[in-house]
């Protein structure tokens, strides 16, 4: 075209020409290019576009703003919009993508091979709490292994008591007793010969090796220094008794599987405590016949109970670990009752009939 203007297509579903624009819409098309040319000359219309972004702003700051977004998050849209999308299987496969994506794999190696994840871990085991826990964990795991070794012997008590009266023509109990019996008895004295052998086996260890300091001789070990390492295992085993009995009223062994010395108190007299140490000497030398009351004996009593007038009794009752299948149940055996042994040695329970 001679004028410049571009000719005009012609419209979609028919053939004939386009007709030209009528005068007044190219007259308004005219005047707002001019419009806008004179609000870029005169700075117009940057000053309109930041007046509306302040508005906007003014908007969204507003405290109604607020109340209404308030009121959308609180609602119910918002929490059913977040379980539809955590239900949707979209949103799950692609949580499980990037979780099993190598990044997230870097990720991890980075931070537990820093330095601060390091200092982290060397924090947490440091702390005293974390100790006190492992701790109590761990003496809690003994008193369970305890537990249920001494739920055991305890039930051979009985069955061993049952065998031994029906062999020698012996009329069976006919009632529960919270006596100890022989199997956990003698369970429990292996325990502390166990505890004394290594004790005895440090200080024998210590005492050889000053020995080996001042004396060069290697010829063994002496028929004297033979009777007097038997005589200190001896004077060790005996004090460890004693003290024990006299301080806690019970052994090592005898905590650990559940029994004690029925005496009022924390523990037994001390002079009681060396005459009970005699008895037990005197029930073993005659190949430890002095033992059999515990079997036949009401009290199940033997000559170093007689001896010290005191009993040995089943706990009445003892917390085990959290997790032991026994958690909340009386750590009494199957035959145990809640009567203490007397103390005085006059004073003896009803014997059951025909015993």
């Amino acid at each position: 075209m001679a004028d410049g203007s571009e000719p005009q297509s012609p419209r979609a579903g028919d053939g004939s020409s386009a007709r030209p624009l009528p005068l007044s819409v190219r007259l308004l098309e005219a005047g707002v290019r001019g419009a806008r040319g004179v609000g870029r000359a005169t700075g117009i219309d940057r000053a309109v576009e930041l007046a509306a972004e302040e508005a906007m702003v003014a908007a969204v700051e507003s405290e109604a703003v607020e109340r209404a977004i308030a009121r959308v998050l609180n609602g119910p849209v918002v929490e059913e919009a977040m379980n539809s999308a955590m239900e949707s299987e979209a949103v799950k496969r692609a949580l499980i993508e990037a979780i099993d994506s190598e990044t997230v794999d870097e990720v991890w190696r980075r931070l537990l091979a820093s330095d601060e994840a390091q200092r982290l871990v060397e924090r947490i085991a440091e702390a005293p709490e974390i100790r006190a826990a492992i701790s109590a964990q761990s003496m809690g795991m003994i008193e369970d292994v305890g537990h249920t070794i001494g739920h055991g012997t305890r039930r051979l008590d009985n069955g061993v008591e049952r065998v031994a009266r029906r062999a020698f023509f012996r009329r069976r109990r006919a009632e529960p007793t919270d006596r100890a019996g022989l199997v956990t008895r003698v369970a429990a004295f292996g325990l502390d010969v166990l505890i004394v052998n290594l004790a005895f086996s440090g200080i024998a260890a210590i005492s050889t090796l000053n020995a080996s300091a001042f004396t060069s001789s290697g010829n063994g070990v002496s028929d004297i220094v033979l009777a007097v390492g038997t005589a200190a295992w001896f004077a060790l085993g005996g004090l460890y008794l004693v003290a024990f009995w006299s301080l806690a009223g019970q052994t090592l062994g005898m905590r650990f599987l559940g029994i004690r010395l029925g005496v009022e108190g924390k523990g037994l007299p001390f002079r009681r405590s060396l005459r009970r140490l005699v008895g037990m000497a005197l029930a073993a030398i005659p190949f430890f016949l002095g033992y059999l009351g515990i079997l036949f004996d009401e009290r199940r009593r033997a000559w170093d109970d007689r001896l010290s007038g005191v009993d040995v009794v089943y706990e009445e009752a003892r917390s085990a670990a959290p997790w032991s299948r026994y958690s909340g149940s009386p750590r009494a055996g199957p035959a145990a009752s809640t009567t203490k042994a007397p103390e005085s040695r006059g004073l003896r329970p009803q014997r059951a009939a025909g015993s």
